[in-house]
């Protein structure tokens, strides 16, 4: 049986509880979203006592189902206002899992002290205060946590670094990966400081001795199992691709499509692209002894992720991964993959998202603070995030703070959260789901790469509105059901050309659950997650005008094809059109 542990800061109560028969079909983003909209009023301040941050891995979390360890992280943003859900691997995800909990509650505020949250693998959970933590950096905390446990080699953690600690609105929660470093991280929508205001430093789980979950039928579950990584590995994207040259594999395809976002959002494509690529940092990675193929939690079957070394071979930092190296690369100017890591590296330990600083760095350029491509002032800068300086709060709480601080007018964000790494203008299915997202602007809600320049799952022009909104709301459902279930956004690729990697799926969700689960019945818990999502941002005050993209990218012709984004509001309008009905069967409003 599924429990939630509710872990009340304020009283120092950690109590467990059944998971409600409402929610028994609920996981990940479906469960953060459900605890969300139910238990935290839309007015609260996110950085109050009536918010909550939600763990919460997938239904098929605990289990082998490939590329079935992803984490849903979830709250109300303080930096977008709305429902936030980060999706995070590593192996915290299948810990929790395999420890019996569907999610874990954090709420109220720690009148005093810095706390961590101990989840051991006989079921105690306890409170220890741990003040002398204070301050550390996400890689000395992996490192002080590792001394207190000497004897244990299947703990997993989830920290915040100094960003958070200051409450800073780009603060993100890193997990722990396989072997032990806090390279995953919660980026998106500031949740380190949700995390920070609860008074909670981190998050130990152990599964030390524990079996992975049992199945209604285990015959029917690993032939299930068989069937879906066979899809994976027979498709080109995940099966070769990805694995071959990691996220990375996008930058000279978006480069070349004229979508790959340079020096602010200025230009659709940068001159030194080929420097930052796929392609190029296997070379170099392989060249110095680095590793160019490894599963950021255990039964990931694509294996994107790798390890970045510096030239005398020693571990610098993951990835790196193509939204990192093109925020803090060319969206700041910058083409050398080593100044990149050195960024990179100073984000996962101070604890903040990538893309969020990325594009923070890039609009303190704009404003003639620094020249873009000036690699070492963009890190004397970045380090002065979760200190007491003035610049370091500006820049720490995002693009939006930083623009307005310093005068620049062109700053791309939707939702107060900045955009990822294609250009909505020149990709536009991809300027719906950052529109209209219910997260903010942020490309995992509704992958439309696939068939807007990839050809996963049909085709559809990227230059033109046509087609677009539609393509965005099929994925955007697609992706929350991949998110209520723990698995990763890759396994997209092959389900959108593979009917029976769909079928597999299904397949699996009836042998682990015992329950009759279909294609209906799977994108059914998508559009529920998203329904839970609009109508908590609508009672917090959204409206229509928070889903359209920043006023320049309609009239501001980006190069190389001269493109704006033009579709029309009232299509946009239209992406949620299934909210009404969805929430009238589910008894919500």
């Amino acid at each position: 049986m599924r429990h939630i542990l509710r872990v009340n800061m304020s009283t120092q109560e950690v109590r467990k509880e059944p998971l409600p028969e409402q929610w028994k079909d609920h996981g990940g983003r479906l469960l953060t979203s459900a605890i969300v909209f139910t238990e935290v009023p839309a007015d609260a301040d996110p950085l109050g006592p009536d918010n909550k941050l939600v763990f919460a891995p997938g239904i098929l979390g605990g289990t082998s189902a490939p590329d079935g360890g992803r984490l849903s992280v979830g709250a109300k943003s303080p930096l977008t206002g709305g429902i936030k859900e980060s999706n995070v691997g590593g192996q915290l995800a299948h810990t929790l899992a395999r420890l019996g909990y569907a999610g874990v509650i954090v709420e109220g505020k720690a009148p005093v002290g810095l706390w961590t949250l101990v989840l051991e693998a006989d079921g105690s959970a306890r409170l220890e205060r741990t003040d002398e933590w204070a301050g550390l950096g996400n890689y000395a905390l992996a490192d002080a946590i590792k001394a207190t446990r000497p004897a244990d080699d299947r703990f997993a953690t989830a920290t915040i670094g100094p960003a958070g600690e200051k409450l800073l609105q780009a603060a993100s929660i890193a997990v722990t990966d396989r072997e032990g470093r806090p390279n995953r991280h919660a980026g998106r929508g500031g949740l380190g400081a949700v995390m920070a205001s609860k008074g909670l430093k981190a998050l130990i789980a152990s599964d030390k001795g524990l079996a992975g979950l049992e199945h209604a039928d285990k015959d029917a579950f690993v032939a299930a199992v068989r069937k879906f990584s066979t899809a994976l590995h027979e498709h080109p994207v995940t099966g070769e691709g990805l694995p071959t040259y990691g996220t990375q594999i996008l930058t000279n395809i978006i480069n070349e499509a004229g979508g790959y976002p340079t020096r602010n959002f200025s230009a659709g494509s940068f001159e030194f692209a080929e420097a930052l690529s796929g392609e190029t940092m296997r070379e170099v990675t392989l060249e110095r002894g680095g590793n160019v193929k490894h599963a950021c939690h255990t039964g990931c079957v694509i294996q994107c992720s790798r390890y970045w070394v510096d030239k005398d071979g020693h571990y610098k930092t993951k990835g790196m991964e193509y939204e990192s190296v093109w925020s803090l690369g060319a969206n700041c100017g910058i083409g050398d993959l080593d100044e990149v890591a050195e960024l990179d590296r100073a984000c996962g330990d101070i604890g903040v998202d990538t893309i969020e600083m990325g594009a923070t760095l890039a609009v303190y350029m704009e404003s003639g603070a620094l020249e873009f491509g000036d690699a070492a002032g963009a890190l004397e800068a970045l380090l002065q995030v979760g200190t007491d300086s003035e610049l370091g709060t500006v820049l720490g709480n995002g693009a939006e703070a930083t623009g307005v601080k310093f005068g620049v007018t062109r700053i791309p964000v939707v939702k107060h959260q900045s955009m990822p790494a294609y250009d909505p203008r020149s990709i536009m299915g991809i300027g719906v789901t950052y529109a209209t997202s219910t997260m903010g602007a942020d490309h995992t809600a509704g992958y439309a790469i696939t068939a807007n320049i990839l050809n996963v799952g049909g085709s559809v022009d990227p230059l033109s509105p046509e087609g677009q909104v539609a393509l965005s709301q099929g994925l955007q459902i697609a992706t929350g059901m991949l998110d209520a279930l723990g698995m990763c956004i890759f396994v997209a690729f092959a389900v959108l050309d593979k009917p029976e990697a769909l079928d597999a799926i299904a397949e699996m969700m009836s042998a682990h659950t015992g329950e009759e689960w279909d294609i209906d019945r799977l994108l059914l818990i998508g559009k529920q997650a998203l329904t839970y999502e609009r109508l908590f941002n609508e009672h917090a005050g959204f409206t229509a005008a928070d889903d359209r993209l920043p006023g320049y990218m309609y009239t501001e012709k980006l190069p190389p094809h001269d493109a704006v984004f033009t579709v029309p509001d009232e299509e946009l309008d239209t992406v949620y059109d299934f909210v009404a009905e969805t929430a009238k069967d589910m008894g919500i409003s």
